[in-house]
C-alpha cells in the first residue's frame, strides 16, 4: 500500500479568534464519544500560559455527559495548525492522561466552520460555530477530507436539536457510565 501523504494545515491560525463554542456536525464514530450523543459540542477558552480550555460536552438519553482538557501547540515554533489535545480519563476520576492530535485542516476566513483530522485519518470531525452548516460547505469539506485520504464513508451527522441546551441544563452523567461503555463497546 502507497504510503499517504502529509496533510495540509492551515497556517497563522488566530487562537483568540478560535475560542468560543463549536458545535460538531459530523465525526468519525470513536470509541471516546457516546454513539447516540446529540447535541455534541466543545467550547475553548484561552488560558493565562497560552494552551486552551476546552469542555466537550454530549446528551445522551437526555443527560449531559462531558469530558474536559486542554489543547495546546504541537510545536510551538510553528506557525502551522498542529495541535495536541490532552483529557485525562476516566472522567470521573481523571488519573490517566490522553493525548491526540488536533490539526486544523480547513478554517474559513470568518472562523465559522472548521476541519479536524489528525495523521493516523481515524479520527475526523466536522465544527461549526452554528448547529446546521450549509449543504454546499459540508460538501466541500468532506471532498477535502477524501482528497486528504480520508475514508468519508465513516462520516456520521451528529444530531443538534435548535436551541441546544445551555450551561450544565439537564440530569448530568455524574458516573461517566457513557465513557466506560464506550471502551467496553456497549454504547
Amino acid at each position: 500500500m502507497a504510503s499517504k501523504k502529509e496533510m495540509e494545515v492551515v497556517k497563522g491560525v488566530d487562537l483568540k479568534r478560535y475560542m468560543g463554542r463549536w458545535y460538531e456536525i459530523a465525526s468519525f464514530p470513536s470509541r471516546f464519544q457516546p454513539k447516540n450523543g446529540v447535541n455534541t459540542r466543545a467550547t475553548y477558552t484561552l488560558n493565562e500560559d497560552g494552551t486552551v480550555h476546552v469542555l466537550n460536552e454530549t446528551w445522551t438519553d437526555g443527560k449531559r455527559g462531558y469530558i474536559e482538557g486542554t489543547v495546546y501547540k504541537a510545536d510551538p515554533t510553528s506557525d502551522e495548525a498542529k495541535l495536541k489535545v490532552k483529557f485525562y480519563v476516566p472522567p470521573f476520576l481523571p488519573i490517566i492522561p490522553v493525548v491526540g492530535d488536533y490539526w486544523i485542516l480547513i478554517l474559513d476566513d470568518n472562523y465559522s466552520y472548521a476541519l479536524i483530522g489528525q495523521p493516523s485519518r481515524n479520527y475526523l470531525w466536522i465544527l461549526c460555530r452554528e448547529t446546521h452548516l450549509d449543504d454546499e460547505i459540508y460538501n466541500q469539506l468532506v471532498e477535502k477530507a477524501k482528497e486528504e485520504g480520508y475514508d468519508v464513508s465513516k462520516l456520521h451527522k451528529t444530531l443538534q436539536r435548535d436551541p441546544p441546551p445551555e450551561g450544565e441544563d439537564g440530569p448530568k452523567d455524574t458516573k461517566g457510565i457513557w465513557w466506560i461503555k464506550s471502551i467496553l463497546g456497549r454504547q
